[in-house]
Protein backbone atom coordinates (compact mmCIF):
# COMPACT_ATOMS: atom_id res chain seq x y z
CA UNK A 1 0.00 0.00 0.00
CA UNK A 2 1.23 3.39 -1.26
CA UNK A 3 0.23 6.64 0.48
CA UNK A 4 0.09 9.39 -3.10
CA UNK A 5 -0.92 12.73 -3.44
CA UNK A 6 -4.10 12.47 -5.07
CA UNK A 7 -5.61 14.14 -8.11
CA UNK A 8 -8.90 16.39 -8.06
CA UNK A 9 -11.05 13.76 -9.72
CA UNK A 10 -9.49 11.26 -6.53
CA UNK A 11 -9.91 14.22 -4.02
CA UNK A 12 -13.82 14.83 -5.27
CA UNK A 13 -14.34 10.96 -5.31
CA UNK A 14 -13.30 10.42 -1.94
CA UNK A 15 -14.92 13.60 -0.79
CA UNK A 16 -18.50 11.69 -1.81
CA UNK A 17 -17.97 8.10 -1.32
CA UNK A 18 -16.06 8.59 2.31
CA UNK A 19 -16.37 11.72 3.97
CA UNK A 20 -19.73 12.60 3.61
CA UNK A 21 -20.98 9.77 5.90
CA UNK A 22 -17.92 10.20 7.90
CA UNK A 23 -17.92 13.47 9.07
CA UNK A 24 -20.50 15.77 10.71
CA UNK A 25 -21.45 18.86 8.90
CA UNK A 26 -19.97 21.19 11.53
CA UNK A 27 -16.31 19.49 10.65
CA UNK A 28 -16.93 18.71 7.08
CA UNK A 29 -15.82 21.69 5.01
CA UNK A 30 -17.48 22.37 1.34
CA UNK A 31 -15.45 20.57 -1.44
CA UNK A 32 -15.27 23.35 -3.09
CA UNK A 33 -12.84 24.87 -0.52
CA UNK A 34 -11.14 22.07 -0.14
CA UNK A 35 -10.34 22.11 -4.00
CA UNK A 36 -9.92 26.07 -3.63
CA UNK A 37 -6.86 25.27 -0.72
CA UNK A 38 -5.56 22.85 -3.11
CA UNK A 39 -5.51 25.33 -5.88
CA UNK A 40 -3.68 27.89 -3.43
CA UNK A 41 -0.68 25.18 -2.62
CA UNK A 42 -1.54 25.34 1.44
CA UNK A 43 -3.53 21.89 0.92
CA UNK A 44 -2.14 18.31 0.49
CA UNK A 45 -4.62 15.39 -0.44
CA UNK A 46 -2.87 12.05 0.19
CA UNK A 47 -4.71 8.68 -0.61
CA UNK A 48 -3.76 5.53 -0.06
CA UNK A 49 -3.71 3.14 -2.94
CA UNK A 50 -4.28 -0.68 -2.65
CA UNK A 51 -3.15 -1.09 -6.13
CA UNK A 52 -5.58 0.68 -7.97
CA UNK A 53 -8.27 1.01 -5.33
CA UNK A 54 -8.17 3.98 -2.89
CA UNK A 55 -8.32 2.38 0.73
CA UNK A 56 -8.66 5.63 2.43
CA UNK A 57 -7.19 8.80 2.73
CA UNK A 58 -5.86 11.68 4.73
CA UNK A 59 -5.58 15.71 3.95
CA UNK A 60 -2.97 18.06 5.24
CA UNK A 61 -3.32 21.45 5.86
CA UNK A 62 -0.15 23.26 5.48
CA UNK A 63 1.38 26.21 7.55
CA UNK A 64 5.38 27.49 7.59
CA UNK A 65 7.92 24.62 6.01
CA UNK A 66 8.23 21.90 9.11
CA UNK A 67 4.30 22.41 9.99
CA UNK A 68 0.69 21.08 9.15
CA UNK A 69 -2.56 20.17 10.42
CA UNK A 70 -3.98 16.66 9.72
CA UNK A 71 -7.45 18.22 8.44
CA UNK A 72 -9.00 14.57 7.72
CA UNK A 73 -8.51 11.23 7.79
CA UNK A 74 -10.86 8.54 6.78
CA UNK A 75 -10.71 4.63 5.42
CA UNK A 76 -13.49 3.43 2.88
CA UNK A 77 -16.66 2.09 4.12
CA UNK A 78 -15.79 -1.20 2.70
CA UNK A 79 -11.99 -1.52 4.10
CA UNK A 80 -13.01 -0.59 7.77
CA UNK A 81 -12.05 -2.55 10.65
CA UNK A 82 -8.73 -3.82 8.67
CA UNK A 83 -6.49 -1.48 10.73
CA UNK A 84 -5.85 0.57 7.66
CA UNK A 85 -6.09 3.63 9.55
CA UNK A 86 -2.94 2.72 11.75
CA UNK A 87 -1.73 2.07 8.37
CA UNK A 88 -2.33 5.33 6.77
CA UNK A 89 -0.50 7.18 9.76
CA UNK A 90 2.58 5.31 9.68
CA UNK A 91 2.48 5.59 6.34
CA UNK A 92 2.39 9.71 6.75
CA UNK A 93 4.91 9.59 9.56
CA UNK A 94 7.19 8.35 7.00
CA UNK A 95 6.31 10.50 4.19
CA UNK A 96 6.54 12.94 6.65
CA UNK A 97 9.34 12.35 9.12
CA UNK A 98 10.55 15.82 8.91
CA UNK A 99 7.34 18.11 9.68
CA UNK A 100 5.30 18.50 12.87
CA UNK A 101 2.00 17.06 12.32
CA UNK A 102 -0.94 18.99 14.33
CA UNK A 103 -4.05 16.90 15.03
CA UNK A 104 -8.00 17.83 16.07
CA UNK A 105 -9.95 15.50 17.86
CA UNK A 106 -13.56 16.01 19.20
CA UNK A 107 -13.11 16.29 23.02
CA UNK A 108 -15.21 13.77 25.00
CA UNK A 109 -16.93 16.14 27.19
CA UNK A 110 -19.42 17.88 24.98
CA UNK A 111 -19.24 15.32 21.75
CA UNK A 112 -22.27 14.06 20.72
CA UNK A 113 -21.12 10.98 21.32
CA UNK A 114 -18.72 10.48 24.49
CA UNK A 115 -17.42 6.91 23.97
CA UNK A 116 -16.72 7.30 20.18
CA UNK A 117 -14.65 10.28 20.87
CA UNK A 118 -12.59 8.67 23.22
CA UNK A 119 -12.37 5.27 21.28
CA UNK A 120 -11.09 7.91 18.71
CA UNK A 121 -8.77 9.48 21.10
CA UNK A 122 -7.42 6.47 22.15
CA UNK A 123 -6.80 5.19 18.42
CA UNK A 124 -4.34 8.25 17.54
CA UNK A 125 -2.49 7.42 21.25
CA UNK A 126 -1.80 3.96 19.97
CA UNK A 127 -0.51 5.29 16.67
CA UNK A 128 1.80 8.12 18.32
CA UNK A 129 0.34 11.14 18.37
CA UNK A 130 0.99 12.95 21.63
CA UNK A 131 -1.35 14.88 23.47
CA UNK A 132 -0.61 19.11 23.91
CA UNK A 133 -1.41 20.63 26.72
CA UNK A 134 -4.16 22.95 25.24
CA UNK A 135 -7.94 22.06 23.36
CA UNK A 136 -8.72 24.50 21.03
CA UNK A 137 -12.96 25.91 19.45
CA UNK A 138 -12.73 25.61 15.92
CA UNK A 139 -16.47 26.80 14.61
CA UNK A 140 -18.08 25.81 17.88
CA UNK A 141 -16.62 22.03 17.87
CA UNK A 142 -14.05 21.71 20.70
CA UNK A 143 -11.00 19.75 20.02
CA UNK A 144 -8.10 17.81 22.14
CA UNK A 145 -4.96 19.02 20.04
CA UNK A 146 -2.54 16.06 19.44
CA UNK A 147 0.54 16.06 17.32
CA UNK A 148 3.00 13.55 16.01
CA UNK A 149 6.79 14.57 15.98
CA UNK A 150 9.88 12.47 16.81
CA UNK A 151 9.71 13.71 20.53
CA UNK A 152 8.07 16.59 22.64
CA UNK A 153 7.40 19.92 21.04
CA UNK A 154 6.53 22.83 23.24
CA UNK A 155 2.97 24.23 23.98
CA UNK A 156 3.65 27.77 22.76
CA UNK A 157 5.22 26.54 19.69
CA UNK A 158 2.69 24.08 19.03
CA UNK A 159 -0.05 26.92 19.48
CA UNK A 160 1.98 29.49 17.55
CA UNK A 161 1.89 27.16 14.41
CA UNK A 162 -2.19 26.24 15.03
CA UNK A 163 -2.91 29.78 14.90
CA UNK A 164 -0.49 30.44 11.51
CA UNK A 165 -2.27 27.48 9.98
CA UNK A 166 -5.79 29.28 10.74
CA UNK A 167 -4.79 33.15 10.25
CA UNK A 168 -3.34 32.21 7.30
CA UNK A 169 -6.44 31.28 5.47
CA UNK A 170 -9.49 33.32 7.65
CA UNK A 171 -9.75 37.41 7.47
CA UNK A 172 -8.86 38.70 11.30
CA UNK A 173 -12.32 39.10 12.08
CA UNK A 174 -13.33 35.39 10.95
CA UNK A 175 -10.19 34.25 13.11
CA UNK A 176 -11.44 36.28 16.04
CA UNK A 177 -15.10 35.28 15.72
CA UNK A 178 -14.71 31.24 14.92
CA UNK A 179 -11.79 30.39 16.19
CA UNK A 180 -9.96 30.07 19.94
CA UNK A 181 -6.34 28.87 20.23
CA UNK A 182 -6.36 27.86 22.93
CA UNK A 183 -9.92 27.47 24.15
CA UNK A 184 -10.38 29.27 27.02
CA UNK A 185 -12.21 26.26 29.77
CA UNK A 186 -13.89 28.76 31.25
CA UNK A 187 -16.23 29.91 28.57
CA UNK A 188 -18.63 27.16 26.43
CA UNK A 189 -17.99 26.59 22.92
CA UNK A 190 -19.27 28.86 20.01
CA UNK A 191 -22.48 27.80 18.47
CA UNK A 192 -21.75 25.32 15.80
CA UNK A 193 -21.28 26.97 12.65
CA UNK A 194 -20.67 25.42 9.47
CA UNK A 195 -17.30 26.19 7.65
CA UNK A 196 -16.99 29.00 5.54
CA UNK A 197 -14.59 31.56 4.18
CA UNK A 198 -16.20 34.91 3.81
Amino acid sequence: MKLRTASPEQVALVYERDMRGAFPPSELKPLANIQAMCEDGWYRPLCLFDGAEIAGECFLWLGHPGWALLDYLCVAESRRNQGLGAVILSELRRAESDTVILGESEAPEHAPDPPVAKRRLGFYARNGLRTAGYDTDIFGVHYKTLYLAPGPVDDEALMAEHRFIYQNRFPRRKYEQFVRIPRDPSTGPFPQTPWNED
